[in-house]
């Protein structure tokens, strides 16, 4: 599995269904992405490119749940969309 940011390869103004259109054309098989709106911009059901939707964005957060986006990538067939939403952080109270 190789991976690289998409944005070096389609430059960093593209909009989703170029960014899209580059990822397939290098070749990749998931957009990785953390832009829940590119299910209503995009239907990907007739791409060769699967999209994963990460619900969050800040690495600390991620970070004790990578395991539910490998598995989320590990599952991802052409055309296919699926979002991966964390579990929701304990309560800490003050």
């Amino acid at each position: 599995m190789r991976c690289a940011p998409l944005r070096k390869k389609a430059g960093t103004r593209s909009r989703n269904g170029e960014l899209l259109a580059a990822a397939e054309a290098s070749g990749f098989d998931v957009l990785l992405t953390t832009d829940k709106n590119i299910r209503y911009q995009q239907d990907s059901s007739q791409r060769k490119i699967a999209v994963v939707v990460l619900g969050e964005q800040q690495w600390p957060r991620l970070r004790p749940h990578v395991r539910l986006v490998v598995e989320a990538v590990n599952a991802a067939v052409p055309g296919s969309y699926i979002e991966v939403d964390l579990p929701a952080e304990p309560n800490r109270g003050r």
